[in-house]
């Protein structure tokens, strides 16, 4: 079977890419499609997201294996893309060049019948020119209360408690300033 992508820049400007690739393939062969089409030089790290239908990131899978032990985690060419993607799960996440993080939004469209003396990868459709900077991301917080977790209902009187206790030591920390 083929599997056929829509894979979106996350940008103001309409960027997309349609591109077949056999379901047997790895993430890391539709990696080096995504390059290509896209016009990459191939030279920085990149890694696929895992995702929910909202498009709410989940779990890295590297293109290296970053892990403190050798081997123990698993890199793009472990994941057959029938592993990971179907009909039910049809969403992905893509970043290329960490430092750029250029984010694209890739969205299994179809599952279709392999087509007879077709070569794939193939790029079925290119939409918009890429622009020469990945544009900056916002990166914030779902949970703008996020202090109020570590609220303790402690304020400046409950430290009176400390007062007259001679547990803590001068250790001259202001002399060494000087």
């Amino acid at each position: 079977m083929v599997y056929k992508f829509r894979v979106i820049l996350d940008a103001e400007e309409d960027i997309f890419r349609d591109i077949a690739i056999l379901e047997n393939d790895t993430l890391e062969d539709l990696h080096n499609a995504f390059v290509n089409a896209f016009g990459f030089d191939g030279m920085e790290v990149a890694s696929f997201y895992t995702c929910d239908e909202t498009w709410n990131q989940e779990d890295e899978i590297p293109m290296f294996d970053t892990g403190d032990v050798a081997g123990e985690q698993k890199i793009m060419s472990d994941y057959v893309l029938s592993d990971i993607l179907d009909e039910e799960n049809t969403k992905i996440i893509y970043v290329y060049d960490f430092i750029n993080m250029w984010t694209f939004l890739v969205e299994l469209a179809a599952v279709e019948e392999e087509v007879t003396g077709a070569t794939y990868p193939d790029l079925l459709f290119s939409h918009g020119e890429m622009p020469l900077e990945s544009g900056e991301k916002n990166f914030e917080a779902e949970n703008e209360d996020f202090y109020s977790e570590f609220e303790d209902d402690l304020d400046e009187d409950d430290l009176d408690m400390f007062s007259g206790d001679d547990s803590f030591e001068d250790y001259g920390f202001e002399e060494n300033w000087n």
